[in-house]
């Protein structure tokens, strides 16, 4: 019924715990759920689990925080973004939220790999998951410029303002919502929400982290999605069973598409 489009369960926190994830996702009408990467060494347990589990998928990327790690390149992006049951690249993107003493110019590191990425995602024709915090105008910017709209795919967690949306939609992206929309200071996300069409909305827990309402402050996990998916149905005055249906079918669209040229047997999340 319901897909949890971002995730991290290859993190820690749920180490030893798949089985009880799963289980908690099978009560709560969770059927799928789309596995993370964020470094190339983390890569190799992301992809593990996809493998292992029929509703699991996988990304390949490097997330835009993420120092001291393995930078990838282009080629080695396509790659693994080729892998079976890898379905999208990313997550990716730009965030300037903890600059510190640094400035905008410092972080062109930044910026090439999140082009490394686009560029990756076109030649391997795979979706993109960005991540933008506090450089929307950069993330927008540098995708029009690298024609990331070619291939599409989710900007996740969104937290941006309705300006944003509008670039990220006209861009052919998705908009995915978490739990914050369901805090109670989330009314101008909430404000979001009611704008974009539901043909263009996906729901995610990003667990560990965002544990909605009314699980705030507890390690998240994917079985929660659900009351993202009622945050939503909440903002749009719209029944819970039209957000689920909508969600897992553009899920479907595009995600898993993807997900058939790697060469996967496919499971609709729809079932």
């Amino acid at each position: 019924m319901f897909v949890d489009s971002h995730c991290h369960l290859a993190f820690p926190d749920f180490e030893g715990r798949i089985a009880e994830v799963r289980s908690e996702m099978a009560r709560a009408g969770v059927t799928s759920a789309l596995v993370i990467c964020t470094t190339i060494e983390e890569f190799p347990r992301v992809h593990a689990l996809a493998l292992a589990y029929d509703n699991f998928w996988a990304s390949a990327g490097v997330h835009p925080d993420s120092e001291g790690c393995e930078e990838p390149s282009v080629e080695q992006l396509i790659d693994l973004a080729k892998r079976p049951r890898v379905v999208a690249v990313g997550e990716t993107g730009l965030d300037y939220y903890r600059l510190g003493d640094r400035t905008r110019e410092d972080m062109a590191w930044q910026r090439e790999r999140f082009r490394r990425h686009i560029r990756a995602a076109r030649r391997a024709s795979r979706p993109l998951i960005v991540h933008t915090r506090a450089a929307a105008d950069d993330t927008l910017a540098l995708m029009r410029e690298e024609g990331a709209e070619r291939v599409g795919g989710v900007f996740h967690c969104f937290t941006e303002t309705l300006d944003v949306a509008r670039g990220a939609l006209d861009l052919g992206f998705l908009i995915s919502f978490s739990g914050i929309l369901s805090f109670r200071n989330a009314e101008a996300l909430r404000e979001v929400a009611r704008y974009v069409p539901l043909d263009r909305c996906l729901i995610e827990t990003d667990s560990p982290y965002l544990a909605p309402v009314p699980h705030r402050g507890k390690t998240n996990q994917p079985a929660w999605v659900a009351h993202v998916a009622r945050a939503v149905a909440d903002a749009k005055q719209i029944p819970l069973e039209a957000v689920a249906e909508a969600t897992s079918r553009n899920f479907d669209r595009v995600f898993l598409s993807a997900g058939a040229a790697a060469g996967s047997t496919e499971t609709s999340c729809n079932t």
